[in-house]
């Protein structure tokens, strides 16, 4: 966007805009009109309805907009807002938007098309560049300047709705921008961009770990008097930095603490260096829980180390040392060099070795573990060795380890970010004019301590956030929680099934629809790297929620009724039109069966007229079933006839 000096004759001004800018020096000069930052070069505004473009300036001040051949004029009010409303626009662009007052601002590069927000917490959040590996030729293939992205920076603030964002512009796709792109809202943009061949603006806000009442406005919070009291205490900015600051002081000591007492430091040649004596450590399986070892759930400073043998032709050149997930924080050093640190358990430890550390033979690798709480170690299912082009070492198994400090647990800092209506004040407030197609939404994680709550709570945000927008029930499409965790040999309870139901209740929501994703998740981690069939399941959903496709599969099979016949129970499903189907394998699983005392049993059950029949010869008298109710339902295999899985559910409400 361009900041022009105002023309004398205001006759003029359209025909010499693009003299002047030619003119214009690198640094523009600041005038009266302001944009906010959505409106700004290279943005996507929605086709065919009601477009605001709106600003400040000085008060009365008379403004011009010209677009498309058009030109639209109004007046700030006493507090300097203004705004001119577009209709219907038709697909295309680029174009180029003048508006101009006591100052000219030309914005430039503006395509018309679809837009969509996309929010939610950390699986949203989860940028391609985490799940590079895995995509790595559609990274490669991903230029494209019809679809294009605007990030909204992370923050939270308790005082009131912003009416702008501090920063952050949009971005065509390409190899190199589109890594930095929330993955999911990607693959589901380019999924609709190969259908429809029209621009689609994303504009990413999410934040990591966030909860629903996060994002929820304080007059719609009311309804929830817990969150409503968090939001009315937090809106004191002194008792917000009284917080932070004893939090600051707390977490400095303990950490300050840990290191003068680390026993690691103190010998004249510290533990990380490859001649420490460690015939006294103890010994650990890597990946594995400390706290599993004789030393118990200790919190404080570890040191861990592991000789392992590096052939002569790994040498010499740069390589990666992949060291999974760690709880909590880490510092690597491979033959006394420091290579790498993370604070958090959250992000891969993918460290890059210099070259000339490695050695042909025996060489060290020494970590320095800070675990301050949980259960500290390392995690399962990750990468554990030294890769060198196509070539790895191991450094898996047997280590050795020793406590350096020992301290008591650091209680867990106030996740401001989290509490009640912080990021919809920050973070989706000051979208709220901005016309959009609909949103996409992926979260649950952080509300499954209390599923029965969010089924009351989700439909209160979205309710709230239509009302924010004043565009009707726009459509509005979320994930179910992905598999994850352990899996169980028994039919058992399960948070996050219930939470899976309450995201399945709110389909009774209009212009709803929900990608199930029980088949991507992995048992160790919450965040699963698997995001372009979310996205492609999203874009199902979004034909038929919001293009109205019809004859369209678009999600998997849907629990509709049962009846009971005798020692079985039939099952009926909204299928959308496709057909009931097993998917990898034979037969049916987790489906499970339970009489009047409501304990559960597997069951056998097969597919009949498009229904399932479900049977077991342990209950001679059903009353309920439940399908894929679990935590992590990874052999759940009910599916429609494109392979799209069923939502887990259950007949019964006995768990309140």
């Amino acid at each position: 966007m361009k900041n022009i000096h105002p023309f004398t004759n205001s006759s003029i001004q359209v025909v010499l805009v693009f003299i002047i800018l030619c003119l214009l020096p690198i640094n523009p000069v600041l005038g009266a009109i302001r944009l906010p930052k959505l409106i700004s070069d290279g943005m996507v505004i929605q086709r065919n309805t009601e477009v605001k473009i709106w600003g400040w300036a000085d008060m009365n001040e008379k403004i011009t907009v010209h677009f498309i051949q058009q030109e639209y004029q109004t007046t700030a009010n006493d507090l300097g807002e203004w705004n001119i409303i577009l209709k219907g626009l038709p697909p295309g662009g680029p174009h180029k938007m003048i508006i101009t007052g006591s100052n000219t601002l030309v914005v430039d590069n503006i395509l018309i098309g679809d837009v969509w927000v996309c929010s939610g917490q950390s699986n949203m959040n989860y940028r391609l560049s985490a799940a590079k590996s895995l995509y790595e030729k559609e990274i490669a293939q991903s230029s494209n300047s019809n679809i294009r992205c605007f990030t909204v920076p992370e923050k939270y603030n308790f005082t009131g709705p912003q009416k702008d964002i501090e920063k952050d512009k949009w971005l065509e796709t390409s190899p190199e921008t589109v890594l930095n792109f929330s993955a999911v809202s990607y693959f589901f943009a380019a999924e609709l961009y190969k259908k429809y061949g029209i621009p689609i603006g994303l504009i990413h806000s999410s934040y990591s770990g966030s909860p629903a009442q996060a994002w929820i406005s304080k007059e719609a919070i009311k309804a929830f008097p817990d969150y409503y009291k968090e939001a009315v205490q937090y809106q004191d900015p002194s008792f917000v930095d009284k917080i932070i600051t004893e939090e600051r002081i707390r977490e400095k000591t303990w950490f300050k603490t840990a290191k003068e007492e680390d026993k690691g430091f103190k010998p004249a040649k510290s533990w990380f260096h490859p001649e420490t004596n460690t015939a006294h450590w103890e010994s650990l399986e890597v990946p594995g829980s400390i706290a599993r070892q004789p030393i118990g759930n200790t919190r404080g400073i570890f040191w861990l180390k592991k000789e392992i043998e590096i052939p002569a032709d790994m040498t010499g050149d740069k390589a990666i040392l992949k060291m999974g997930r760690i709880v909590n924080a880490d510092s690597v050093y491979i033959n006394g060099v420091f290579i790498g640190t993370t604070s958090h358990q959250w992000s891969p430890r993918n460290y890059p070795i210099p070259a000339q550390v490695l050695k042909p033979g025996k060489n060290t690798i020494v970590i320095r573990l800070v675990n301050h709480n949980g259960d500290g170690g390392f995690l399962e299912g990750y990468p554990y060795h030294i890769e060198s082009g196509e070539q790895t070492v191991k450094i898996s198994g047997k280590w050795q380890y020793n406590l350096g400090a020992k301290m008591e647990e650091l209680p867990s800092s106030t996740s401001f970010n989290w509490k009640a209506t912080g990021l919809y004040n920050a973070m989706l407030a000051p979208l709220t004019n901005y016309a959009i197609k609909g949103v996409i939404w992926y979260q649950g994680e952080g509300n499954a301590g209390k599923p029965k709550e969010y089924e009351s709570l989700f439909p209160a945000m979205i309710n709230n956030w239509r009302t924010a927008w004043q565009q009707g029930d726009f459509p509005f499409l979320f994930v179910q929680l992905a598999n994850y965790m352990k899996t169980t040999d028994q039919p058992t309870s399960s948070n996050w099934a219930m939470l899976r139901e309450s995201q399945r209740k709110t389909l009774e929501l209009p212009n709803t629809g929900m990608a199930v994703a029980i088949d991507v998740g992995v048992a160790h981690d919450v965040h699963p790297m698997n995001k372009k069939d979310v996205g492609y399941r999203l874009a199902l959903e979004a034909q038929r929620v919001a293009y109205k496709e019809k004859n369209s599969s678009s999600a998997g099979p849907l629990f509709k009724s049962q009846k009971i016949r005798g020692k079985k129970i039939i099952l009926s499903f909204e299928t959308y039109g496709s057909e009931l189907k097993i998917k990898d394998g034979k037969t049916l699983k987790h489906f499970a069966i339970a009489g009047s005392d409501q304990n559960f049993v597997w069951a056998q059950a097969k597919i009949k007229r498009n229904k399932v029949i479900v049977r077991s010869t342990e209950i001679s008298k059903p009353v309920a079933v439940r399908y894929a109710w679990a935590n992590n339902p990874a052999s759940a295999n009910l599916s429609n006839a494109a392979g799209l899985p069923a939502s887990p559910f259950r007949t019964d409400q006995w768990e309140k």
